[in-house]
């Protein structure tokens, strides 16, 4: 059988509005499968706004967002893990009795569900947490609770935003180690981060939005020549530099 090498992520010439003014105007990019890809940008720069309107939950104003060649579906055929920038869990309930909740709406029988959540738990040192009640347990730990649930089926499709966030280098490393190995199973990772160490790690191919404009997009070696062998920090501040005097000169 044929290898489909195809984008798992195609988005051409997406506009998004706000309050008659254009937000977006004429993204494209896409996302090859088995590839871990940057999602860059200053906050306000339109990931989040893109990753939500290609998974239906906001309405484009142009263009076409789709996955696995057509628009997002929940039974489109593309197993999807999708861990956004706000959290959100149960926090009333026992850390394994969220997980199997979630992990059997995800398909799981409950004994495959149960399996796997002590499995994770282990891995990432939190099974004596088991039967704790989640909001009992630190913001960190609560996120890699979320990770767990995230891709506890093993998503065709990972979207991270941010998962990092507020982690401490030790964690920051096994989460890291963890995406590797889901990419390693076949996986594609779309990778939203502020951490240019982690991009340098993980991702295969970055883009770096500003004010929903890509201002680099392709791989890490192929952008740093774009702005002639600077580092990803630099690029970044290159790119945002007139911003942020801006805002210092305001001050």
């Amino acid at each position: 059988m044929a290898r489909d090498t195809s984008p798992i992520v195609s988005i051409k010439n997406f506009r998004r509005d706000f309050g008659g003014k254009t937000f977006i105007k004429d993204l494209s990019f896409d996302v090859e499968r088995g590839e871990v890809f940057g999602f860059l940008g200053s906050n306000g720069s339109g990931k989040t706004t893109t990753i939500r309107s290609l998974l239906g939950i906001y309405q484009s104003a142009g263009g076409t967002l789709h996955i696995n060649g057509k628009p997002f579906s929940v039974d489109g055929g593309v197993k999807l893990g999708y861990l956004p920038e706000e959290r959100g869990l149960y926090k009333k309930e026992s850390v394994i009795d969220a997980m199997l909740y979630f992990g059997q709406l995800k398909g799981l029988s409950k004994d495959e569900a149960k399996t796997r959540s002590i499995a994770y738990l282990e891995r990432v040192k939190l099974a004596d947490k088991a039967t704790t009640r989640l909001d009992k347990l630190s913001g960190g730990q609560q996120q890699k609770i979320q990770l767990g649930i995230t891709i506890m089926n093993d998503p065709d499709l990972l979207i991270l935003d941010e998962p990092t966030k507020g982690f401490d280098p030790v964690n920051r490393r096994l989460l890291m180690d963890i995406i590797e190995e889901h990419q390693r199973a076949g996986a594609t990772i779309i990778f939203v981060t502020h951490q240019m160490e982690e991009v340098e790690r993980l991702c295969d191919r970055i883009i770096l939005l500003k004010d929903g404009t890509a201002h680099a997009y392709g791989t890490i070696a192929e952008v740093k020549k774009k702005f002639n062998g600077l580092s990803l920090d630099d690029i970044f501040l290159k790119v945002y530099g007139d911003e942020n005097e801006a805002t210092e000169e305001e001050k």
